[in-house]
């Protein structure tokens, strides 16, 4: 688990802490499958508790973390929208909707695959507001838009042919760049990240 799913995980923790100390059912027994791992039992408790009482922000954000979990992308989604619909400013939301529309955005069903665009783009908004809300110090956030920004790039730059597209995806590249290069302000040794920059320049190369 990295630094920020512990982060976020312990805040799930915290936040739902209180309403469930004053609770038992279905949120206890999501909370207490959550912190065992088993996050398809998660799941099974807490839809029924959004289902008992709907527009739980606590259920909500745990719900939506468990969908993520479990793969199951499209879920994660529409919970964290509903999520940041009653909590706007609730970053972990913008993020893990983020996540998991890259993911969707990756590997489409055959019925979204004309919606790839719409999936980036949405992606790269939830990073940003995601960045807006938690400050710019997590260079987590700037790693998964800059992937996204290298994702939707080399996804538009298998059509390019004109010049005008081609500028287009050398301006995505950039921008992964520029997010990439942000981290290595804060964690100069990230080799991982240097290997990216390197495979973006080359992206870049390659379309000129």
């Amino acid at each position: 688990m990295n630094y920020l799913k512990q982060a976020i995980f312990l805040l799930l923790v915290v936040s739902s802490t209180a309403s469930i100390a004053q609770t038992s059912g279905y949120e206890k027994l999501g909370m207490q499958a959550m912190m065992k791992g088993d996050f398809k039992e998660a799941v099974a408790q807490l839809e029924k508790a959004d289902a008992k009482t709907p527009n739980n922000a606590t259920v909500l954000k745990m719900l939506g973390y468990s969908y993520y979990q479990c793969g199951d992308y499209e879920n994660t989604i529409s919970t964290c929208s509903k999520l940041i619909s009653l909590k706007p400013a609730d970053n972990s939301a913008y993020y893990y909707r983020g996540k998991a529309r890259l993911n969707v955005a990756n590997d489409p069903k055959e019925s979204l695959n004309q919606m790839r665009d719409s999936f980036y783009q949405s992606a790269i908004k939830d990073f940003t507001k995601a960045i807006e809300l938690n400050g710019e110090e997590d260079a987590q956030l700037w790693q998964n838009r800059g992937i996204t920004y290298k994702d939707y790039a080399i996804f538009k730059s298998y059509k390019a042919k004109k010049a005008a597209e081609k500028s287009s995806c050398i301006a995505m590249f950039n921008n992964s760049i520029a997010d990439f290069q942000k981290i290595l302000v804060m964690q100069p040794q990230r080799k991982d990240i240097i290997a990216l920059v390197d495979y973006v320049k080359a992206q870049i190369a390659s379309l000129k």
